[in-house]
């Protein structure tokens, strides 16, 4: 019991020493990751990040998969760029034939006008006989036939008349010009909203490829630029000190689109 005994008492020391130091190192330990907890989040994240990343290779291969889309992209682009163009074209040949078409307009109604007030005068006299008759109703038939080759009179309204379909080639040549003018003014007005309604589909449908080539350019800038955002890490990284200068992305300014160089 004795020798038991004191065999205890000269290992104690040295027990005490050991448990001493472990407690000192794991106290050290404690008080570095109290101190500076950055150290050991940074160094994990780090690791855990660069096991998640993809490898150097597949890195090449989404870069060259990007650029390839990017060029898809840029191709189509192009495409309707020149689509857009063509769309503009039409609109302007549009707008151009509406406000022809509003010019003719506005000349017949002067016409009509012109012509509404001389209708209150009385009439030339002439003899009604059959001859007469023949005379006006071929004057009518050739003003009605010279108005459609000016594109004034519709092929409808010439069939009326040939037809005498609201017609009376017996009345005065007078009062013909002034129902055939009338005629001419409904046919314009009709057409001019016609081209007005062209005009209009033709700057709607400018406008929409102009928008979707705009957005196709975006589109192939953003495919060409580099990522600038990091993979979301496993463990939240350290924020930046107070103290510590940060660096901003400069703003990158959108031009034309950039050319793959191969």
């Amino acid at each position: 019991m004795r020798t038991a005994l004191s065999s205890v008492l000269l290992d104690a020391p040295r027990a005490a020493a050991i448990w001493f130091g472990l407690i000192g190192v794991v106290s050290l330990a404690v008080t570095g990751l109290l101190l500076r907890p950055r150290l050991f989040r940074l160094e994990v994240g780090t690791r855990i990040r660069e096991a998640a990343l993809p490898s150097p290779p597949d890195l090449r291969e989404q870069r060259r998969d990007q650029e390839r889309w990017a060029e898809e992209v840029m191709i189509a682009a192009n495409r309707a760029d020149t689509t857009a163009r063509h769309r503009r074209d039409e609109w302007l040949v549009a707008q151009d034939e509406a406000e022809q078409a509003w010019r003719a307009y506005e000349a017949a109604e002067a016409n009509v006008h012109r012509l509404s007030g001389a209708a209150g005068m009385p009439l030339p006299q002439t003899a009604r006989t059959p001859a007469e008759y023949a005379d006006r109703e071929r004057w009518l038939h050739r003003a009605a036939l010279d108005a459609y080759w000016r594109r004034e009179l519709s092929v409808e309204q010439l069939s009326d008349v040939f037809a005498h379909r609201g017609w009376d080639p017996r009345r005065h040549p007078v009062e013909q010009e002034l129902m055939l003018r009338r005629a001419v003014r409904d046919h314009l007005r009709n057409r001019q909203r016609a081209a007005r309604e062209r005009e209009k589909a033709a700057w709607r449908a400018a406008e929409l490829a102009a928008a979707s080539a705009r957005s196709l350019h975006e589109e192939a800038v953003a495919a060409l630029l580099p990522a600038v955002e990091e993979p979301n890490s496993l463990l939240p990284m350290p924020e930046p000190d107070a103290g510590e200068q940060t660096r901003e992305i400069p703003a990158i300014a959108v031009g034309p689109t950039p050319v793959i160089a191969h």
